[in-house]
């Protein structure tokens, strides 16, 4: 079955109608199983079949994200998905560094963002920083993620290396009640409730969920509060959507360990360090059909969030001069902040000069208002290695920030011929950041700082038979440099992220450019194969290089010139009669192009001014270059049986930059989980999960730095500091079980792997 524009706007419009009908199988309505639809805006519209896009989209059900348990969305794009790695350098679940394609989406400052994330057509990444916290996303009420690669111009400012645009479930899709609750390792409970209907129209939902986690780490806790409700209203004309958002959380960590502790690996370096977060999220929804062949799409949004950091960290000055009266500093921030915004889209799907023709125009602008305060604690190490503070907090940087940011973008999907599509895309990005100091003391902080961008994308796609398409495309991107970059970028004064601001030179923006070509088809009747080579490369890559001190976190953010990813993603499914099989491969050679000098004292290679050397071709830390994932999952009927491995290579360790610390690579390492499930009557099912079935010993991310605590049971002895590198410990061999229920649900429902 081929699916044109016109069968695209059919089948909206066949949704719409289902809703104005409130039938009890509106979901059965709505899904069209021989063609996939995705969305290639920020804003949902018609949407484009699979095979006229242009670029190695991924498609993330809600079955899919049910099949492999976790916490958060990011476990199950690190551990099933081509292209994704999660680390946790804090140690925590819920704050994972996700990487794709050598790109970073992360809740921690100092990462280089570079990934786009929107939920319901609103970007989530926050003003100050552009992180992105995966704990006030919930897993629960995710329909489903659209992966869109590389430096696409209409999903706007910092997409880089991709996009992911989330959408959440309503009450017409996802009609019925369901309660789950898992436990097990690591003292980890967890409870969801989620309910919905529709009748004459209108529609509801409703979700929350509680996690609480002791930690398998020392001091590692984490509570998670979630609440998610959907109201809404539609008929053959349109739709009408009020989204509400509700987070609290407190997430502790405990920082990586010098190889020396790896032996004890539930030990902390240093703690405290901990993040409050608290969000209220409001999205006013509507389509409206104008027309035979016009939708019109909109949303309006408001979005708060309070953010309270604690982080325990070595006082510098102990390591030079005579004895310090303090051997601790316990850093505070605190960041509120606002954000208003609205997005208008407009589809025309209809012919242009005698062709097929689904030709999109949008605008969107969002303000956001920070108050960020940093602040200090005098403290001293305990024997456990607690900072226990010795003061009062005293304010060192009290900033207001103000970000505005406005987009015009233009996209045409348009029929060249038989089965040959071409997509022409652009956007206009203008981005204005206003910093001013809240003290008195430093108005060096004050600036005004304006970026602008026209950024261009074309791809050609050929799409012979249904379910087979052979494409290229190439697009361009940019990444306007935040206030916390723009404030903490001088090599003298390097900063302690995310409590101090300096005033410092400004940046330039990153601009990207992404070549891409590929293949999706059947292999059989059976099999499926999806395969896409890939390059970005970056001009004036803002890197946030070590300062080498005490603090791991301590450092500043620097233009390193011309970075490189290029890569190739293999991505192979069989539907089988009771089988599931997947095979999921991914190479990202991700490498500086430029040379620059580097500040990482820590580092053996390092000159006597602690600077380092990197060279065009020098592989960039943190990323892992080669990543294999298999998956296979057995059928039963009434219940099914899946297993999992993952094989990762290694990777460069943060402040080796130019390759060539003693210390080498950080391991490669396996992975292995099984789970299963059993719907053991109608309604009810049982489900358990194993991790790191194998009980490996791995660290997925790494930093050198020095080791204060060398002295005797790993006592502070700042006459000693020792050079090392610090890994953060993966979790070991975990159990969780869990018990389901679900009324409508069949006794003998069947999961994809």
């Amino acid at each position: 079955m081929r699916m044109g524009g016109q069968a695209a706007a059919a089948a909206a419009l066949l949704a719409l109608a289902a809703a104005a009908a409130g039938a009890e199988d509106t979901g059965r309505l709505l899904q069209l199983p021989a063609v996939i639809v995705i969305g290639t805006t920020p804003v949902p519209g018609i949407g484009t079949p699979l095979e006229q896009v242009p670029a190695n989209v991924q498609v993330i059900s809600e079955r899919d994200l049910r099949a492999q348990p976790g916490p958060s969305i990011a476990d199950h794009l690190g551990d099933a998905r081509a292209g994704f790695a999660a680390s946790r350098p804090g140690g925590n679940p819920f704050q994972p560094d996700v990487s794709f394609r050598g790109f970073s989406a992360s809740p921690l400052f100092g990462a280089p963002q570079a990934l786009s994330v929107y939920l319901d057509g609103v970007r989530v990444n926050e003003a100050f920083g552009d992180v992105v916290n995966w704990d006030l996303i919930p897993r629960i009420a995710v329909s489903a993620i659209n992966v869109i690669p590389g430096s696409n111009p209409a999903f706007g400012l910092n997409t880089l290396g991709g996009a992911l645009a989330i959408e959440t479930k309503n009450g017409l899709r996802f009609p019925g009640t369901a309660l789950r609750g898992y436990g097990g390792s690591f003292g980890r409970l967890g409870t969801e409730l989620e309910t919905g209907g529709a009748r004459d129209g209108r529609h509801y939902y409703l979700a929350g969920n509680h996690f609480s986690e002791p930690g398998w780490r020392d001091f590692s806790q984490s509570r998670v509060d979630q609440v998610f409700a959907r109201l809404g209203s539609a008929d053959h004309s349109g739709r009408a959507e009020l989204s509400l958002l509700g987070a609290d959380t407190s997430l502790e960590g405990t920082q990586a360990l010098p190889r020396s502790m790896l032996a004890a690996p539930r030990q902390p370096y240093t703690w405290p360090d901990r993040t409050e977060n608290r969000l209220a999220f409001a999205n006013l929804s509507a389509t409206r059909l104008a027309g035979a062949d016009t939708l019109i799409s909109g949303n309006l949004f408001v979005r708060n969030l309070s953010s309270r950091n604690v982080n325990s960290n070595v006082n510098d000055d102990c390591s030079v001069g005579p004895p310090c009266a303090f051997n601790a500093i316990n850093d505070a921030a605190r960041i509120d902040e606002s954000r208003v915004g609205f997005a208008l889209q407009a589809v025309l799907d209809a012919p242009m000069a005698g062709r097929e023709s689904q030709l999109t125009a949008g605008v969107s602008f969002e303000s956001a208002r920070t108050a960020f305060e940093g602040l200090a604690q005098e403290a001293n190490f305990s024997p456990q290695r607690e900072a226990v503070g010795s003061s009062a907090f005293v304010t060192e940087t009290a900033v207001r920030t103000r970000q505005q940011y406005a987009r015009l973008y233009l996209l045409d999907t348009l029929g060249l011929a038989q089965d040959l599509y071409a997509t022409l895309s652009a956007s206009y990005n203008v981005t204005q950041v206003q910093i001013a100091d809240r003290t008195g003391a430093q108005p060096a902080l004050d600036g005004r700082h304006h970026f602008s961008r026209l950024l261009p994308a074309a791809g050609l796609a050929y799409a012979p038979r249904a379910g087979e398409s052979y494409y290229a495309n190439a697009s361009w991107g940019m990444r306007a440099p935040t206030a916390i970059e723009l404030t903490c970028s001088d090599a003298n004064a390097p900063c302690r992220l995310p409590s101090m601001f300096l005033a410092d030179p400004p940046l330039a923006p990153v601009l990207s450019r992404t070549l891409e070509a590929g293949v999706r088809r059947p292999l059989g009747a059976s099999v499926t194969l999806a395969a896409a080579l890939y390059r970005t490369d970056l001009e004036n890559d803002i890197q946030f290089v070590s300062a080498g001190s005490g603090a791991l976190n301590a450092g500043f953010f620097q233009n390193v010139g011309r970075t490189r990813r290029q890569g190739v993603e293999i991505d192979l499914e069989a539907k089988l009669t009771h089988w599931w099989l997947a095979a999921r491969y991914a190479r990202v050679d991700a490498t500086f192009r430029s040379p620059y000098a580097a500040h990482s004292p820590y580092n053996s290679s390092a000159d006597t001014n602690g600077e380092i050397l990197v060279l065009p071709g020098h592989r960039m830390p943190g990323i892992v270059r080669d990543a294999l994932k298999l998956r296979a999952r057995y059928d039963f009927g009434a219940a099914s049986v899946g297993a999992s491995v993952s094989l990762y290579s290694g990777q460069y360790a943060r402040g080796d930059e130019n390759n060539a610390d003693e210390n080498g690579r950080v391991p490669g390492f396996t992975l292995a989980g099984l789970d299963a499930q059993w719907n053991f009557a109608r309604g009810w099912r049982l489900f358990a999960n194993v991790e790191n079935l194998l009980d490996s010993r791995y660290a997925a991310s790494a930093a050198l730095g020095g080791n204060f605590f060398t002295g005797p049971q790993n006592s502070f002895d700042a006459g000693n500091v020792r050079a090392e590198q610090f890994r953060t410990p993966g979790a070991p061999r975990a159990l969780w079980v869990g018990i389901a229920w679900r009324p409508d649900e069949p006794a003998r429902a069947r999961s994809r792997p």
